[in-house]
C-alpha cells in the first residue's frame, strides 16, 4: 500500500502514545455524539417550539459533531483506517461520512481489502471518482480491482494521456509482480551533466518523491546506466560531472519478476529504493521500501490465514453469511478428517473397553504429533517462501526432520512411558507409549515436509490449509499407531 504523506493538519506536536489512544478517543466522542443525537431527536419528537429544537440541534448536536470531525482531521489517514477497521459496520459508516472527502482516497488505500469493500459499497459513483482522482497513478492501480467499472472508465477519461498509459501499464501486472509494487516517481538525469545542473533540476520540484535516496542515471534511450546517491550529490563539488561519481545500482529489478525477489533484495542489501527496468533495460519506475514493507506484511497475513484454511481476508465485523462463506470449505474438510479419526478409534473400541488407560493416553500421542507436525510444516513453508527449499532437496529435508523427530520421540516418549508405567503399573504399556509417540512424531515430520513440497509441485501455495492437513494426519495416524500397538502387544 502506498505511503501517504501527511499534510500540515495531520502532524501535531502532541503525538499520541499509540493508535489505540486515538481509537479510544474517537469511540468516546462517537458515543457521546450518538447520545446527543438521540436526545435531540427525542426532544424534537415531542413537538416543543421550533426555536427550542433549533437551539438544541445547533448548540449541542452540531458542537458534538464538530468535535468528532476535528479529532478525525488531526489523525493520519493510516490511523483513521485502523479506527474504521476496529468499528462495527454502522459506526464505521457513520465515521466514514464525517471524514473530509479530500482524504477518502488516501484512507481507502490504507484500509484492509474487506473493509474497503464495505466503504466503497456505501459511496456513489461521483464520490468514488472524486476520491480516486486525488491519487497517484500507481495508487489508482492498487484500488482498481475494488472499484466499479464505470468509476474506472470515468477516471481513465479524466487522466492526461501519459498518466493514462502509466495506469494501463500498472494494471497489467499481477499482484505478486514487481510491476505491481512500482511507482513512476523516479528522477533520472544524464551522465554528462554537472552536479550543479542536477541540483538546479531538483530545486524545480515542489518536493522530492518520498524515499528519494538516489537519482537514476540514464542515456538518451532511457537505458539505466547507474545511480547517483543523494548524499554524494550534496557533499561533492558542484562542478563534478554525474559520470565521475555515479555508481552501479546495488540491484536492478525487472517489472515482470516476482515481488518476492524485490523483498529479498531489500532485506539483504538494506535498500531504500531500487530501479525497475523493462526487457530492454529502459528505466520504467522504482520500488521503494514502504511498498516492499506493505507487500511483506500482506503476504504474511495471507499465509497466516491460509494455514488456518481461510479463503480470504475477513472483516471481523462482516455479516454472518459473509463469514460463513469464507470459512465453510476447510471446516467441511476438517469435519471429514475428524470423522475418519473417530472411525479409527471405533475400530479399536474393544481394546479401549478392555484397557481403559488407552482412552486417557491416546490424546497425548495425537496431540504431541500435531504440535511437532505444525512446527515442521511452519519451518518448511517459511523456507519455501524464502526460496531455500525446492523439490530437489526434499529427500535431504525428510531425512533431517525424521532424525529430529526420532530424537524427540525417544526423549519425550521415554518421559511419558515412565509416567504411564507409574500411573498404570504396566511396563508393557509404557513401552507401547514410547514406541507410539516416536512413530507418530516421525509420521508428523514426514508429512510436514511432503505436504508443502507436494503443494509446491502442484503449483499451489504451500501454506494453504497446511495446519488443517497436518493435524488430520497426526490425529488419525496417532490413534491408529497407539491403539494398534496396544492391541498387538497388550491384549
Amino acid at each position: 500500500m502506498p505511503e501517504t504523506v501527511a499534510n500540515v493538519d495531520t502532524v501535531r506536536p502532541e503525538a499520541r502514545a499509540s493508535v489505540q489512544d486515538a481509537l479510544a478517543e474517537v469511540t468516546a466522542l462517537l458515543r457521546k455524539h450518538r447520545l446527543v443525537e438521540g436526545l435531540v431527536r427525542e426532544q424534537v419528537g415531542h413537538p416543543p417550539s421550533e426555536a427550542h429544537a433549533e437551539l438544541a440541534e445547533s448548540a449541542v448536536f452540531k458542537e458534538s459533531k464538530a468535535a468528532l470531525q476535528r479529532e478525525l482531521d488531526r489523525l493520519h489517514p493510516a490511523d483513521i483506517a485502523y479506527i474504521l477497521e476496529a468499528l462495527p459496520l454502522d459506526e464505521r459508516l457513520y465515521i466514514w461520512d464525517l471524514v473530509r472527502a479530500s482524504r477518502d482516497g488516501d484512507i481507502l488505500l490504507e484500509v484492509s481489502d474487506a473493509v474497503r469493500e464495505s466503504l466503497i459499497s456505501s459511496m456513489d459513483t461521483d464520490e468514488l471518482v472524486a476520491a480516486t482522482e486525488t491519487l497517484e497513478t500507481d495508487e489508482i492501480a492498487d484500488l482498481a480491482p475494488d472499484l466499479p467499472q464505470e468509476v474506472m472508465d470515468d477516471v481513465f477519461q479524466s487522466l492526461p494521456v501519459e498518466e493514462r498509459e502509466q495506469l494501463r501499464a500498472a494494471m497489467s501486472f499481477d499482484d505478486d509482480m514487481v510491476g505491481a509494487l512500482m511507482d513512476f516517481e523516479d528522477i533520472a538525469v544524464r551522465p554528462d551533466v554537472t552536479l550543479e545542473v542536477v541540483l538546479r533540476y531538483l530545486r524545480r520540484f515542489d518536493e522530492l518523491p518520498s524515499q528519494t535516496d538516489q537519482v537514476f542515471v540514464v542515456d538518451r534511450e532511457e537505458r539505466l546506466l547507474g545511480m547517483l546517491p543523494v548524499n554524494a550529490l550534496i557533499v561533492t563539488d558542484p562542478e563534478t560531472t554525474v559520470a565521475a561519481i555515479m555508481k552501479p545500482p546495488v540491484v536492478t529489478l525487472r517489472q515482470h519478476e516476482k515481488a518476492d525477489v524485490a523483498a529479498s533484495a531489500f532485506e539483504r542489501y538494506d535498500l531504500v529504493s531500487a530501479p525497475v527496468v523493462d526487457t530492454n533495460d529502459r528505466l520504467v519506475g522504482r520500488v521503494t521500501v514502504d511498498e516492499v514493507l506493505d507487500f511483506v506484511r500482506q503476504r504474511g497475513e495471507e499465509d497466516l490465514l491460509a494455514q488456518a484454511g481461510l479463503r480470504e481476508e475477513e472483516d471481523v465485523f462482516a455479516s454472518v453469511w459473509a463469514s460463513f462463506r469464507n470459512r465453510w470449505a476447510w471446516l467441511a474438510i476438517n469435519l471429514v478428517t475428524a470423522f475418519i479419526a473417530s472411525r479409527v478409534i471405533g475400530i479399536f473400541e474393544g481394546s479401549i473397553e478392555r484397557l481403559v488407560a488407552l482412552a486417557a493416553l491416546m490424546p497425548i500421542v495425537a496431540g504431541i504429533g500435531g504440535n511437532s507436525g505444525n512446527q515442521t510444516i511452519t519451518m518448511i513453508v517459511r523456507a519455501v517462501a524464502l526460496g531455500q527449499v525446492t523439490i530437489a532437496n526434499a529427500r535431504q529435508l525428510i531425512r533431517k526432520e525424521i532424525t529430529v523427530s526420532l530424537v524427540n520421540g525417544v526423549i519425550w516418549g521415554g518421559v511419558m512411558g515412565i509416567v504411564a508405567m507409574v500411573l498404570y503399573k504396566g511396563v508393557a504399556l509404557g513401552l507401547v507409549m514410547v514406541l507410539a509417540m516416536t512413530l507418530n512424531l516421525m509420521l508428523a515430520a514426514l508429512m510436514g515436509v511432503l505436504i508443502p513440497i507436494t503443494m509446491l509441485k502442484l503449483g499451489r501455495d504451500p501454506a494453504v490449509g497446511s495446519s488443517v492437513l497436518i493435524t488430520a494426519v497426526t490425529d488419525s495416524g496417532g490413534f491408529f499407531i497407539f491403539l494398534g500397538l496396544a492391541t498387538v502387544f497388550l491384549l
